[in-house]
């Protein structure tokens, strides 16, 4: 399940994607625009900054605007900065990995084996979905 604030995230880089290539987005226009709390937004969007999704210019004409194209920017990306691993269990994940402790042998583990499964046909999906072809339909 998604965090709201990788809803939020996602939301807000919808609202920027639909923006002409060099406008600058004020956080108002965003939050009002995509129906975020602007307070809530403001973390967000620091967040998607520190991550290199989105950039910022200071000043009485500043606001956000996408640093990365809408078209590299994955559900998978935007999952793992905000809710950590697509995996259901540690042991089987890719970038957040630890064994469990209770586990005898990994190698063994009907259940990774099942989870590791459920966690690449996840991730397949997710990184097929960009914030472009969401801005598509």
């Amino acid at each position: 399940m998604l965090s709201h604030k990788a809803k939020y995230a996602l939301k807000a880089l919808l609202f920027l994607a639909q923006q002409d290539e060099n406008h600058i987005s004020r956080t108002i226009e965003i939050a009002e625009a995509a129906n975020i709390p602007k307070k809530f937004l403001e973390q967000i969007l620091l967040d998607l900054k520190r991550g290199h999704f989105v950039g910022s210019k200071q000043g009485k004409f500043g606001g956000y605007y996408l640093l990365k194209s809408k078209n590299d920017i994955t559900l998978a990306d935007i999952h793992r900065l905000f809710d950590g691993a697509i995996a259901l269990l540690p042991c089987a994940s890719l970038n957040f990995y630890e064994r469990c402790s209770d586990c005898t042998s990994e190698s063994e583990c009907l259940l990774r084996q099942g989870l590791m499964t459920i966690r690449d046909e996840t991730l397949k999906a997710m990184q097929g979905i960009t914030i472009a072809s969401l801005v598509k339909k």
